[in-house]
C-alpha cells in the first residue's frame, strides 16, 4: 500500500509541475515578468504566493491591526438604513424600505457582489504582504547570522 501512496503524490507532483510551468508560459506570453523564464524563480515566487494565499487565515494578518484602529477598513456588504430625524425620520424610513429599497434591488445585489470580491481580493493582498514582509525578514536574519559568522 505505501508504494500505491508514493505513486500517487509522483503522479500529482508531476501534474502540478506541469500545471506551473503552463502558466508560467502562459504569463510569460502575456507579456508577464521577464524574470519568469527563469523557472526555479517563479517556483519560488508562485510558493511565496502559494502560501500567502492557502495556508493562512485571511482574517488575521498583521496589516490590518496596524491600520488606523478607528477606521474599518473592512467592506460593509449589508445595508443598514437609520435616520437622524426623530419626528419625520420613521416615515421617511418606511418610504425607502417599501419603495426606493424594492426599485434599486437589483443594483444593491449587484453591488453587494462586487463589494464580497473586492473585499476577498483585499484581505488576500494584505496576506501576501505579510508573507513577503515574512520572507523579507528571514532573509535579513540570515544575511544579519552569516555577517556575524566568523
Amino acid at each position: 500500500m505505501p508504494e500505491a501512496r508514493l505513486r500517487v503524490d509522483e503522479v500529482m507532483g508531476e501534474i502540478e509541475r506541469d500545471v506551473r510551468t503552463r502558466l508560467r508560459r502562459h504569463l510569460i506570453k502575456r507579456g508577464g515578468a521577464a524574470e519568469y523564464e527563469d523557472e526555479a524563480l517563479f517556483d519560488a515566487v508562485h510558493a511565496v504566493l502559494a502560501r500567502a494565499v492557502d495556508e493562512r487565515n485571511l482574517d488575521a494578518t498583521l496589516l490590518p491591526e496596524l491600520l488606523d484602529s478607528d477606521v474599518d477598513w473592512r467592506l460593509k456588504t449589508h445595508l443598514e438604513l437609520s435616520t437622524h430625524r426623530p419626528a419625520l425620520g420613521r416615515a421617511i424610513l418606511l418610504a425607502k424600505r417599501r419603495v426606493l429599497l424594492p426599485l434599486t434591488r437589483w443594483l444593491f445585489e449587484y453591488s453587494q457582489e462586487n463589494f464580497r470580491r473586492q473585499d476577498r481580493l483585499n484581505r488576500v493582498l494584505f496576506a501576501c504582504i505579510e508573507e513577503l514582509a515574512l520572507e523579507n525578514a528571514r532573509l535579513r536574519r540570515a544575511l544579519a547570522a552569516r555577517a556575524d559568522a566568523p
